[in-house]
């Protein structure tokens, strides 16, 4: 078997079983990793110097095909009405066929870091069938110098064979398509999808099930800091503006999508930003369009124009979900410890696909445990496999695909933090107004970035505010630069009478969807939640 890179000699390919493979090439850097991929015909460049892969039928993560082992160890831990289960016998068999579809093989490892912060992180070692995924993975990890790969022991590995097809019958999975994951052994097996983002989500549920009992708080978050040390995160899902509305040049960028929050201060886990590229333009976003074509990134499922060879961002031919990987010192202006202090200011971004939630509000701490529980947001086309159009949806933690644990975990953790260190939060729609999807519009980017602004430099804490009558949460009634009828969603709809079913309606979604973490909670975030208090605005 041939071997080239860099790897602790103790630790061999076949640590985990892997045998009789064609070759293993570790942790290979850039440029080496751009000569195999476009050896292999994995993709191709594009004007810029980015390397462009294209990753076939699964064009979002597949969530539904997520499976973690239940044995004696997740039992009582793993929230299973949110996780699929299968045994430890189904998985040894999995595992068994994987290393047999290896055999034979070239794989590629990397050894990685998930986690800024060395008391809180966890060493993931990730074999991929894929050049470009293994020039994807450690882009978006932490990399370790390289006198720290001697003595690299791994806490836990990923196997990622796209190649490799489930057997339902055999496996206890639902398609061929398989992310399993085990816990107990510390394994990720990925097979049956080339879409990259398997991997990062990968990491992120690991760390989501063993910091909680550090104490620390995992978070499907970015997170950005002030020149003052004033740290604000931003939770939401993928297509709700995490990465787009933390990348302000004016700040310094900690990371753009998964974060801990410890006794020391936040930290990112990755070492690079997944961006969603679709009609990404120079003007509204430069620090982000700037760094998804050069050197260095990896562009899923983005169109080149056949003359040029530079990236059409307007074209979603493939996919909405269009991606660009890059390290995170690729924007001017990011951390380079991945590390800051307490927040100051938590945003939690909804993407109201009714269109009837104001630009923003001002919540409670009973609020944002209420609020962060319920995950209120829509599905943004392309990001998982099979959503074509925005769909409501309550993604509890603003992440549900990703939380291992009950969201009540991750939920007293957060209102701990907030009582704790006086966190102001925020509930911020960047979906539709003036009507629900297909009716209204996106709220323009022009009026969240207004509405941030003064977020964070303190003066919208000082602005007037009303009681919104379906929600209850505090609306400010006018800031300077915003439309006024734009706080108030009911002013932006021709039908009046419609807007008043609509928001009806979206309430008792909220009332319905929390009748699971009633349970779970005290009295005031229970009071918390919406309740219809007057006709119309």
């Amino acid at each position: 078997m041939l071997e080239t890179g860099h790897r602790n000699g103790a630790c061999g390919a076949d640590t985990f079983g892997l045998r009789q493979l064609a070759a293993v090439h570790w942790n290979l850097p850039e440029a080496q990793l751009y000569e195999h991929a476009l050896a292999n015909r994995e993709g191709k460049l594009s004007a810029g110097g980015a390397l462009v892969a294209e990753t076939g039928a699964h064009t979002g993560r597949s969530p539904k095909d997520k499976f973690v082992v239940r044995d004696a160890a997740t039992e009582d831990q793993v929230w299973w009405d949110n996780n699929g289960a299968i045994t430890s016998g189904q998985f040894d068999l999995l595992y068994a066929d994987f290393l047999k579809a290896a055999e034979g093989k070239t794989l590629y490892a990397q050894d990685l870091y998930g986690g800024a912060d060395p008391s809180c992180q966890i060493k993931a070692r990730v074999y991929t069938e894929f050049a470009w995924h293994s020039l994807f993975i450690r882009t978006m990890l932490r990399r370790p110098e390289r006198a720290e790969l001697d003595g690299f022991v791994p806490e836990m590995t990923i196997i990622d064979l796209p190649g490799f097809k489930a057997d339902p019958a055999r496996h206890g999975v639902r398609t061929e398509t398989v992310i399993a994951v085990n816990f107990s052994r510390g394994i990720v097996l990925i097979g049956n999808s080339s879409y990259a983002g398997e991997m990062k989500k990968s990491v992120f549920t690991f760390l989501n099930y063993i910091l909680p009992a550090k104490g620390v708080m995992p978070m499907h978050c970015s997170a950005n800091v002030g020149a003052d040390g004033d740290v604000c995160l931003f939770f939401g899902l993928s297509g709700t503006g995490k990465t787009t509305l933390s990348a302000d040049a004016r700040r310094t960028l900690v990371g753009d999508d998964e974060h801990g929050w410890s006794p020391e201060g936040v930290f990112n886990f990755e070492g690079g930003c997944y961006a969603k590229t679709i009609r990404l333009s120079k003007e509204a976003e430069p620090e982000i369009f700037s760094a998804s074509d050069r050197f260095g990134t990896v562009l899923e499922n983005v169109i080149l124009d056949p003359v040029t060879l530079r990236p059409d961002f307007d074209d979603g031919r493939l996919t909405e979900n269009t991606r660009a990987a890059y390290p995170l010192d690729f924007i001017p202006n990011a951390s380079e410890s991945g590390r800051a202090g307490m927040p100051k200011n938590i945003i939690m971004l909804t993407c109201d696909a009714f269109g009837v939630l104001p630009p923003i509000a001002r919540l409670t701490p009973a609020e944002a445990m209420y609020h962060f529980l319920s995950g209120y947001t829509a599905k943004v086309a392309g990001t998982e496999k099979g959503v074509k159009d925005p769909e409501a949806t309550f993604s509890t933690c603003f992440g549900a695909p990703f939380m291992p644990r009950h969201p009540s975990t991750y939920g007293n953790l957060l209102r701990d933090l907030i009582a704790k260190h006086g966190v102001t939060c925020w509930l911020v729609n960047t979906g539709w107004t003036g009507g629900k999807f297909g009716v209204g519009r996106r709220m323009p980017i022009k009026v969240t970035r207004t509405l941030l602004a003064g977020v964070l430099d303190g003066s919208l804490k000082d602005a007037d505010f009303r009681t919104d009558p379906y929600f209850g949460f505090k609306v400010p009634t006018s800031v300077p630069g915003i439309e006024p009828h734009v706080l108030y969603p009911s002013k932006t709809w021709a039908d009046k009478t419609e807007f008043d079913a609509t928001a009806r309606r979206l309430v008792a979604m909220f009332q319905e969807n929390f009748t699971k973490f009633e349970k779970h909670v005290d009295a005031a975030v229970r009071e918390a939640q919406p309740q219809v208090r007057l006709a119309a605005e």
